[in-house]
């Protein structure tokens, strides 16, 4: 998980220039000829503070967990249990470190933006979209870049891509897109050949809609997240406001996670629920 950690934390604000989302900021453009920008540093800060403060507050792991690393069992058991059913069995022991590691990520990095002075502090006078009185903000939430929830939806991408090779294999996965559904038995020859023209086409689409699932994980994060900032700025913190976008941190986080479980378990749980069918005979 740590390495997981601070893979997303290093790359996923900067998969692309920062001048292509609508807010970030270039701080330096030292690091490799490519921009850091104020959402990539904030995502080292935070992910690193995050690591450091789990390691003090779980301590040292023992058998008979102390109250810290009790807590965090009964998180990680609970959101084992929530991905388990819906992955499967089979695939969950590599599925799980990636799912937890996208759901800790990305909720740290959504409540980042409710940190008074996050998006306020920097250099520079003057207004953006925001309203942020600073041209150039020192921090701002990695998930508020649409690069940032761009690189995390093309990560959740390569781990399906993997996962599903791994667990389900190729002839599954053709035969889950483009294989006749139908029972050639049930049916007469002509009806048989033509449902498989039909299943075909619908594979197709298949492909399409899969194509656009890392479009669709990155605008949901992204116009939550930084539609959240803004409403922050623009009512100052209020109360309300603040506990409302508490909850949609952890919900846009738990959406995340949950869809690429589902992307996961279409073509790994089937193994899973034919051992359960051949049992229950």
């Amino acid at each position: 998980m740590r390495f997981s950690f601070f893979l997303l934390a290093f790359f996923s604000p900067t998969l692309l220039f920062a001048s292509e989302s609508p807010a970030p900021s270039s701080l330096s453009d030292q690091f490799f000829g490519l921009p850091i920008t104020n959402t990539l540093f904030t995502g080292w800060v935070v992910a690193i503070l995050f690591l450091v403060g789990l390691r003090i507050f779980v301590g040292k792991v023992k058998m008979i967990p102390g109250r810290g690393q009790a807590v965090l069992e009964s998180a990680v058991t609970s959101l084992r249990d929530l991905w388990e059913p819906i992955v499967g069995k089979k695939a969950m022991p590599f599925a799980f470190p990636i799912l937890v590691t996208l759901f800790f990520f990305i909720l740290i990095q959504n409540w980042t933006g409710l940190i008074p002075g996050v998006g306020t502090i920097g250099w520079g006078t003057g207004s953006n979209p925001l309203n942020v009185h600073v041209e150039t903000p020192l921090f701002r939430p990695p998930t508020s870049d649409f690069n940032g929830t761009i690189a995390l939806a093309a990560f959740s991408f390569l781990a399906w891509i993997l996962i599903i090779l791994k667990y389900a294999g190729p002839k599954v996965i053709l035969l889950d897109w483009f294989g006749n559904k139908a029972d050639k038995k049930e049916l007469a020859a002509p009806m048989y050949w033509a449902l498989s023209v039909i299943f075909l086409l619908v594979g197709v689409i298949e492909i399409v809609s899969i194509l656009i699932r890392p479009v669709t994980l990155s605008v949901r994060l992204f116009g939550n997240v930084f539609g959240g900032e803004g409403l922050m700025h623009a009512t100052s913190y209020s109360l309300p406001f603040y506990f409302m976008e508490l909850l949609v941190g952890f919900v846009q986080a738990l959406v995340f996670t949950l869809l690429s479980a589902v992307y996961i378990g279409l073509l790994c749980n089937h193994g899973d629920h034919d051992e359960e069918e051949a049992h229950a005979h």
